[in-house]
């Protein structure tokens, strides 16, 4: 890239850091300390403003900069993706938004400790929580490397380093110095910078095919290399049944996925009822969904415009296939019009980044200090009420460690497709939250081993087959390349793991000598359906 697509693109992304800044700074210094300011916002959002930063939250470069790069470089399986996305909505809808609001106050635990042992069931889902969101997270970093690499050329392997460390540090800063409220507002002007930018670069990519979106498809065939093969299921997740097997399996986490995601799941806590909880819902699916409609046309767009041949030769999992898409609709590479859309299409992907990051941060950092630090203190018999502002300190501090984590992971996977590594955190939080989540809400007879079993039970094996599995090790895009320690045959765990949690849960439900507490469990549907009784 030319020095002017850096220069415009830097200060672009300086004056997105700086804007973010100033709003976590000025949270930062109207904060109470409270850990209902620091996790929730302190519950004063309306619907519409839980809706966009719930959308911003959703979004993330998985999404922007995978999905189209998918799509465009494999056709119709890439829709996969947006489908199941979109589809995994309906269940947020239905089934956990406002029964989370009603029952939970902080995290995913809250909902399964209200009746049971709240120590072993905190620790346990405190521990998916963290796995889960730094999963999330390495995708995110992964999505930082590939933009400045393109920004800067790849003149430097230490430049992508460096950029996935200030992504690191930035977040940080956002959720120790502001919590949930600076981070919702965060989410906020990052969901309308993305949704304008989306809107801008479809309407410009149908003009350039003068709004005939079949001229578009055919186009988008043509130079896929692959003809109406493009068009059609099957270029990735048909040649075998280990493919297809493989195409279940990641529906099956992308659609079950979302609901168990700690940072979907805590934005449910930040508006003051229950009713505003499910309206929040329907203001982010209908804004989520008409965004996942505009990436199907940009994504095939970025095929017919772009090519797969120079997406490849950019970024080989196809993550810079929007930048890319925004400079040649701007003009092409020297041109005043492709530098100033680049900058811009590259500064709202960045702002993506760094918004995700922070969400997903402070859900991470709520779980290591309201789950975990909380427990181990009560265990030594120290007061609930005189460790508040000190869970809040040590929630700052974990935003920390958990940074140091994601970083040095997104380094390691900064070769693979964000919307892949992605797809794996939604097969971990299927696997492991979502099954003691539902058997707590619906199951009258659920217990405390059947709570710490359905954790681990899906925990575990989702983590083992990813080790045993081609992302690790036995083939050209593996993290491993050299070594092959493959023995698990598909890409996700899915189809195995998700089953084995629910399995796991029922059989220490059924295996346990605990009597489960009928009075708690009324209590709780009481709540969960009315609101009666909810913080």
């Amino acid at each position: 890239m030319s020095g002017e697509h850096q220069t415009l693109a830097l200060l672009l992304f300086s004056g997105f850091v700086a804007v973010t800044l100033g709003i976590t700074t000025w949270v930062g210094w109207r904060r109470h300390g409270s850990a209902e300011e620091f996790y929730t916002g302190g519950r004063l959002f309306s619907p519409m403003e839980n809706g966009f930063a719930i959308t911003g939250d959703y979004i993330s470069a998985a999404s922007f900069l995978g999905v189209t790069g998918l799509i465009a470089l494999y056709g119709y399986d890439g829709l996969l993706y947006v489908v199941g996305f979109l589809v995994a909505w309906l269940m947020v809808l239905f089934l956990v938004a406002e029964l989370v609001r009603n029952c939970g106050r902080f995290t995913l635990a809250d909902v399964v400790a209200a009746r049971m042992s709240e120590r072993p069931v905190r620790i346990a889902a405190g521990t998916s929580s963290v796995v889960v969101s730094v999963l999330y997270l390495v995708a995110q970093m992964v999505g930082a490397g590939s933009l400045v690499a393109l920004l800067l050329g790849r003149t430097s392997g230490a430049a992508q380093a460096w950029t996935v460390i200030g992504v690191g540090a930035l977040m940080v800063i956002y959720v120790s110095l502001g919590g949930m409220r600076a981070t919702t507002w965060i989410q906020i002007v990052k969901a309308v910078l993305l949704l304008g930018g989306t809107v801008a670069l479809t309407v410009l990519l149908l003009l350039r095919f003068h709004g005939d979106v079949d001229q578009l498809l055919v186009t988008a065939a043509q130079r896929s290399g692959h003809g109406d093969a493009f068009l059609a299921p099957g270029l990735k997740y048909g040649g075998s049944w280990t493919a297809r097997l493989d195409f279940i399996s990641l529906g099956l986490a992308l659609v079950l996925g979302t609901a168990g995601l700690p940072h979907i799941l805590s934005r449910f806590s930040t508006v003051p009822t229950a009713r505003a909880a499910r309206r929040s819902a329907v203001w982010s699916i209908g804004l989520i969904g008409g965004f996942y409609l505009l990436t199907i046309v940009l994504g095939f767009g970025a095929a017919a415009v772009v090519g797969p041949g120079a997406l490849r030769a950019s970024n080989a999992a196809g993550n810079t296939a929007i930048p890319l898409l925004a400079l040649d609709l701007g003009g092409g590479a020297g041109s005043t019009g492709g530098t100033v859309l680049f900058a811009v299409v590259a500064a709202i992907a960045f702002a993506t980044i760094l918004a995700v990051v922070a969400g997903i941060t402070l859900a991470s950092s709520a779980s290591v200090a309201h789950d975990l630090y909380a427990s181990l203190r009560r265990s030594r018999g120290e007061q609930k009420g005189g460790g508040v502002r000190r869970e809040v300190a040590v929630a700052r501090f974990a935003a920390v460690g958990i940074g140091v984590v994601a970083i040095a992971l997104g380094l390691l996977a900064r070769d693979l497709n964000v919307a892949y590594l992605v797809g794996l955190a939604f097969a971990v939080a299927a696997s492991a939250n979502l099954p003691v989540l539902m058997y707590s809400l619906f199951w009258r007879g659920f217990t405390t081993r059947g709570a710490v079993w359905a954790v681990y039970g899906g925990l575990v094996p989702a983590l083992g087959l990813v080790l045993l599995s081609p992302v690790v090790s036995g083939c050209r895009g593996s993290l491993f390349p050299g070594v092959d320690f493959q023995y698990f045959p598909l890409q996700n765990p899915g189809i195995v793991s998700i089953p084995l949690g629910f399995l796991a849960g029922w059989l220490g439900t059924v295996t346990s000598d605990e009597i489960p507490d009928e009075a708690k469990y009324a209590e709780t549907e009481v709540r969960s359906l009315t609101g009666a009784g909810a913080v």
